[in-house]
């Protein structure tokens, strides 16, 4: 589970601390009982606003909040990447001289902005599972006559 953020007051001080004493990174850590990364990311994410010290006036905690943590942006359509026909990979494995290599080929070459071999791999191999499913039995020598 991840941790809670700062309330806006102690990242303010975080702020103030870093540009008006002019204090490290570690000072200030120490100085509000936080981690050393939890205060180099909130540098960062201030400085990734453009950000300083005094604040500009008239800028509420909400403001302050949605510059340092902007919402997630939507992955866009060129990003979604179209995933293989899994049958026709399955079916064509067991074809003879078919490899997974060749099948990834003819799929990259269909789609160059497609997924890479490891996925490609390790995602057929997770439908297969799911695909055909199988029930292991073990056997105990001497169990059964």
């Amino acid at each position: 589970m991840p941790t809670q953020r700062l309330s806006m007051r102690r990242i303010k001080e975080v702020l103030r601390l870093k540009h008006v004493q002019g204090l490290p990174e570690r000072a200030i850590a120490r100085t509000l009982g936080i981690s050393n990364g939890a205060v180099h990311s909130y540098l960062r994410r201030a400085g990734a606003a453009g950000l300083n010290w005094p604040l500009p006036a008239g800028m509420t905690d909400e403001d302050l909040e949605l510059l340092l943590f902007p919402a997630p942006k939507p992955a866009s359509q060129s990003l979604q990447r179209p995933a293989p026909d899994w049958g026709y990979v399955d079916k064509e494995l067991r074809r003879r001289n078919v490899t997974r290599r060749l099948l990834w080929d003819e799929y990259r070459a269909t789609h160059p902005d497609g997924f890479g071999y490891t996925w490609f791999c390790t995602t057929y191999e997770a439908w297969k599972g799911r695909a055909r499913p199988s029930m292991r039995q073990t056997h105990l020598g001497g169990e059964k006559v």
